[in-house]
């Protein structure tokens, strides 16, 4: 795959040059492995017909694969849910980030809007917790996502929220690296979004995800 955008927050392109270059080498390279995506997944959709799609399980295991290959690993933070004049304690809850190699957190989305804006308040989390110096997440563009199941959001409009909340949230370095296929054109000037997509990508009942 190839990487079509990145955007720092609060200097996270920085700090991983600077402070981790080998885990920045490792992202940049497991992206670099990702090759010869097939079109694995049958459209189910009316409005895709019976295309072929991009599978985001496929992809998802393609990510893990490298990942896991240059030494990343899931990190859990076990928590109680205590509440201020609450009188029940919830135990066993827990944050989660599928790739952590050092202080570095990496965080793969192919699934709909919320899960991309979860992973920033993941990020937060950590690095509250000083567990970790800046986040990465990996996210697909506007032209991977159109390959893809209705549901899948695109990195696009993560970025642009971020812009939109003025950068007050999250309050952690991160860098968001929008990614597409080898072969993909690059896409350029105004690219339309249906009110759908839209709310297929924040509407959990119509994501599919599977194959």
């Amino acid at each position: 795959m190839k990487k079509v955008y990145e955007y720092s927050h609060l200097g996270g392109s920085e700090i991983l040059q600077i402070h981790h270059q080998s885990a920045n080498g490792d992202i940049d390279a497991v992206i670099a492995s990702v090759r010869n995506v097939p079109k694995s997944k049958r459209s189910e959709e009316k409005s895709k017909g019976e295309r072929m799609l991009y599978s985001p399980v496929w992809l998802n295991q393609a990510f893990r694969t490298g990942f896991n290959a240059r030494g990343f690993h899931e990190v859990r933070l076990p928590f109680k849910v205590e509440l201020p004049n609450y009188p029940v304690v919830i135990k066993n809850a827990f944050k989660q980030i599928d790739f952590v190699k050092g202080r570095v957190l990496v965080e793969v989305q192919f699934g709909k809007y919320a899960f991309m804006f979860y992973d920033m308040a993941k990020f937060q989390y950590f690095f509250n917790e000083e567990k970790a110096d800046v986040g990465v997440e990996i996210v697909p563009c506007r032209g991977l996502q159109r390959e893809m199941s209705t549901g899948v959001s695109y990195g696009e409009q993560l970025v642009g929220d971020i812009l939109r909340l003025r950068r007050h949230f999250p309050a952690v370095p991160i860098k968001v690296i929008l990614v597409d296929v080898d072969e993909a054109p690059d896409l350029k000037g105004e690219v339309e979004v249906a009110p759908e997509e839209t709310l297929a990508a924040e509407s959990p009942e119509n994501l599919d995800i599977s194959g």
